[in-house]
Formats: C-alpha cells, structure tokens, sequence
C-alpha cells in the first residue's frame, strides 16, 4: 500500500530529505528575532526536525521490520516526539536563554531610540540596531523621567528584563576646544 502512488519507503525518504534540508536551512538561516514571543512548540525548528525524526525512524523500520504501516507510523510519530522533547529540553531552550542574558548584559551603555512614550513611573519601548537587524526592549526612566518618542536615550541599567535609561546628550568636542584654545 501507498499514498499518492509512492510507496511508503518512498515517502519517507522524500519525506526525510526534504524536512532535512528545511531543518539544516532553518538552523543557519531562520532565526526569528522575536521568537521569544512565538509559542516555543510551534517553532519551525522544531516542527522540522519532528519530521525528519519520525520520516527517518519510519524509513528504517519500513526496511528493517516486517510491522505493517500503520505500525511503522506510531512507533515513528511516538519516537519522534521523544526526540523532539529532548532535543526542545536540553538544547533549544538552553541556548535561547543564555543568548537573550547574553544581550541583556551587552546592552548597559548602549543608545537606542524611543519608540513608545516612556511616561514617568511608566514604561515605553526602546529599539535597538544592530549588524543583524533590529530589536526592542521594555524600558524606564532611570530616575522616573519621562521621555518623547524618537528621543535618544542611553542605557545605564538592566534589571529583569526592563531597561533603566537616561537622555543621551552628545558632548560637541569642537565647540569644547575652542573655549579651552581661548
């Protein structure tokens, strides 16, 4: 028996094949800045790598064993799950969380722009640019200020994932020189 006219090894190799190029594609080009408010089951590492799982496990028991499809389907589907929890476990959620630390202490110092309102004994937005594109944080005034949006602020401070910020005021060292010269 076979779906579409293949046979089952057939569609678990193409299968395989596919769902392992889209995982291999997505580990080095699919990172979704805000994945942190994506759902973490529905990532599409995840989804792929369940896939290629259970398309491989099925193909092997599809060779290997004499167990009929539907079978080959369970044990493959069950298997893959497992897999996909570990890998999701001990992998995935690790990495995600050292990188967002990583970012967090990266930023004291750092300029960024309002882009919403920070109103005082409030919280706004900041964006920041990097190499790799944009992101944006939750933010204060440092000691309850307000600030406008498209105002430049520094960060002086990251404390639970809120930003401590203060107005960023460019020193115009030209101007400076000419008064020490005089």
């Amino acid at each position: 028996m076979g779906v579409f006219g293949f046979s089952m090894e057939q569609l678990y190799m193409y299968t395989l094949l596919l769902a392992g190029a889209l995982t291999v594609l997505c580990v080095f080009f699919g990172e979704d800045p805000d994945s942190e408010k994506v759902v973490r089951v529905f990532q599409p590492v995840l989804i792929f790598s369940f896939f290629t799982c259970s398309s491989a496990i099925g193909f092997l028991l599809e060779t290997a064993t004499e167990f009929n499809e539907w079978s080959v389907l369970g044990i493959s589907v069950l298997a893959a799950l497992l897999l996909n929890f570990l890998l999701s476990f001990f992998v995935l959620f690790p990495c995600s969380y050292e990188r967002n630390s990583q970012i967090e202490e990266s930023l004291s110092g750092q300029v960024g722009n309002v882009t919403t309102h920070i109103p005082v004994d409030g919280y706004g937005e900041v964006v920041f640019e990097t190499y790799a594109g944009k992101f944006s944080k939750r933010a204060t005034g440092y000691s309850n200020e307000s600030f406008d949006q498209n105002e430049k602020v520094v960060v002086l401070e990251v404390s639970e994932d809120t930003l401590y910020v203060r107005a960023y005021q460019t020193i115009d060292l030209e101007r400076q020189t000419k008064r020490s010269i005089r």
